[in-house]
């Protein structure tokens, strides 16, 4: 019963992190793009909250071990809330260029903070979980989905409170409600997670099983694959369709971005919540869920080259095929995401746990980075063609990578 309380106050924690980290990344990126930030600066502002994600991975698990869970988790939470409380103080009248370094540098703080809050919660779900065959499965596929559909929520909130009370307003009354929520878990957390050990060495966080390894490979290329149209590439694809210029059709635009990239995070979100079920019979073992994910990754590859075509030849629909095409893109996504994040967990092994799933997670921010940059890169280069042109490449390099597990 412990376990479980202390399962459901790490959910609800993480769940508050990830509703104001979609929020802030929709309000950071409709803001600057309206102020005439080009497609490549609006990747800078989100390279160094990669570039941060990566460090932190590294050293979080460490951290972990040293000082316990909690101390990493309410780190997190209170990270985020001075990188909200930062933003608020950003001056409109500032040079691009000092707003961008600005922005970055907020930003990285905000990576420290999610990669502190996310290897806490998936953690200790391997710690937490009931022993039985597929429970494990279960309890992260759950925390995970469920913790996208909340983020997906947060896009539409950003965006939505972008239109109606502004940017400032928005971030302050974020980290307001943050904090409240950190106290209150602060205040209630249960015991059930453990805490530090003196003497852990930082040359211990390099894995030695070549599956982890293999598998942080194809994390790597998986989530740059998705986010090399998912940060810059598609919202400014959808504004250039949506609006005019005008200011009525830029809080229309705004609506109906963050109200897409908020479906495809909760169908993202649903879909992971539900993987356990939808994939009961190919997952029964280990090497069956190893070949689950090659097949997945297989199907995943086609969707972003099918659209790419798609683009090159521009029938009318053309914009309801890409809509399309990228829902189905996202529960594909969403079932391969969910078979690495179980196979992260059976790999390692309960006094590496922490270590482990920060290098895992390492790779997932290293990924994030290189589709990050992709993203703006390609859309400046050739559209959002360019970007899903991209993304096809960077899933079939992922599928390579999977096959040398096992």
């Amino acid at each position: 019963m412990a376990g479980l309380k202390a399962y459901i106050a790490v959910t609800a924690a993480y769940w508050a992190f990830m509703l104001t980290d979609g929020a802030l990344r929709m309000l950071v990126l409709l803001h600057f793009h309206t102020l005439g930030f080009s497609p490549v600066q609006l990747a800078y502002l989100f390279l160094l909250y990669e570039v941060m994600g990566i460090v932190t991975n590294l050293s979080a698990g460490w951290l972990a071990a040293r000082f316990g869970l909690t101390s990493t988790l309410y780190a997190g939470l209170g990270l985020q809330i001075v990188a909200l409380l930062a933003l608020s103080a950003l001056n409109p009248g500032w040079q691009i260029a000092t707003s961008v370094v600005f922005v970055m540098l907020v930003q990285g703080l905000s990576g420290v903070a999610k990669d502190l809050a996310k290897m806490s919660a998936k953690s200790a779900v391997k710690l937490l979980a009931p022993k039985e065959d597929q429970s494990l499965f279960r309890w992260v596929a759950v925390l995970t989905g469920s913790k996208n559909a909340v983020k997906g929520l947060g896009f539409f909130i950003g965006a939505a409170l972008l239109g109606l009370i502004g940017f400032t307003p928005a971030v302050l009354a974020m980290a307001v409600v943050l904090a409240v929520i950190l106290i209150a878990v602060v205040a209630f957390m249960p015991s059930g997670l453990p805490g530090g050990v003196k003497g852990t060495k930082f040359s211990a966080v390099w894995p030695k099983d070549k599956n982890i390894r293999n598998l942080s490979l194809a994390r790597v290329f998986l989530f740059a694959a998705r986010d090399s149209w998912f940060v810059v590439g598609i919202p400014v694809f959808f504004y250039a369709v949506l609006s005019d210029g005008t200011p009525e059709s830029a809080r229309r635009a705004f609506f109906m971005i963050g109200t897409f990239m908020a479906v495809w995070i909760i169908l993202y979100g649903i879909v992971q919540a539900n993987a356990s079920k939808l994939l009961a019979r190919a997952t029964k073992t280990v090497p069956e869920t190893i070949q689950a994910n090659l097949l997945w990754v297989g199907l995943l590859t086609f969707i972003p080259a099918i659209l790419t075509v798609a683009l090159l030849l521009q029938p009318p629909s053309i914009v309801w095929i890409v809509v399309f095409g990228l829902l189905v893109f996202g529960a594909v996504f969403a079932l391969n995401s969910a078979l690495h994040s179980y196979l992260i967990l059976a790999f390692t092994k309960p006094e590496r746990v922490t270590m482990d799933v920060g290098f895992y997670y390492m790779a997932n921010a290293s990924g994030r980075l290189l589709g990050t940059f992709l993203s703006g890169a390609s859309y400046q280069v050739g559209g959002v063609g360019a970007c899903l042109g991209a993304s096809a490449f960077l899933t079939a390099l992922s599928w390579l990578s999977a096959r040398r597990i096992g």
